[in-house]
């Protein structure tokens, strides 16, 4: 039996696939967002954390759960570190296109931008993950990761999502997008910031302290049923 289950802030399948798979160890059931109604939270901020926390906050007051977000993206120090916040919208789309057709129009943007650069481009994905007990939490938890690597002008693999195609881990062959999941889910930025999150849980109680202390606050919007 599933020890806890948190809902997660994101609409995105690849990373929730990502995220399950990283947390399914501790007994963690996740539940995305969109089944109880929730859409996605506005992510008007500057840094990533910001984000992060604003993301946290408005899947637990919806869903009356623990919740976890992330945000995440590539940067590159060349281009003053963007994409950055903007990694999953940086080329604008308009409203009501597919994920894959975004992250298509992502990866072109930053290719041409970086083609005037000397090669190879240096870069790097960054995760910061945020655990709210409850939409007031004082102390929510976070933590942060970094996987340094560089781009490829042509994608390379079918795995992944986002710029996994074009970025090749430092010291690595393949690229994330060709890297077998289970392979890339040890060793990526979410990887990392999870880790650390699973040590910050350790070091609190474990799992089961979430529940004790940060117990939904009555009147929670109930999961649609399907």
């Amino acid at each position: 039996m599933k020890a806890a289950s948190w809902v997660l802030a994101s609409g995105n399948p690849g990373k929730a696939r990502e995220f399950e798979a990283l947390l399914s160890p501790l007994g963690v059931s996740l539940v995305m967002q969109a089944r109880f109604g929730i859409a996605d939270a506005d992510e008007p901020h500057p840094t990533f954390v910001e984000n992060a926390l604003a993301k946290a906050r408005h899947a637990c007051a919806g869903a009356g759960l623990a919740s976890l977000a992330d945000d995440s993206g590539i940067c590159v120090p060349a281009l003053g570190g963007a994409p950055g916040v903007r990694s999953a919208r940086y080329s604008d789309p308009e409203p009501g296109q597919s994920r894959d057709r975004i992250d298509q129009a992502n990866n072109r943007k930053l290719l041409r931008e970086v083609s005037v650069l000397a090669q190879p481009v240096a870069c790097f994905y960054y995760c910061v993950v945020v655990l709210m007990r409850h939409a007031a939490d004082p102390r929510p938890i976070i933590t942060e990761g970094v996987w340094p690597g560089e781009l490829v002008a042509q994608p390379r693999g079918s795995h992944g999502f986002g710029y996994d195609a074009h970025f090749l881990p430092d010291g690595e062959t393949l690229t994330a997008a060709e890297m077998d999941p289970s392979r890339k889910n040890q060793v990526s930025h979410r990887a990392r910031a999870l880790a650390g999150l699973v040590a910050a849980l350790a070091a609190k109680g474990g799992v089961s302290d979430v529940r004790r202390q940060g117990e939904a606050p009555q009147g929670g919007v109930q999961e649609k049923s399907e």
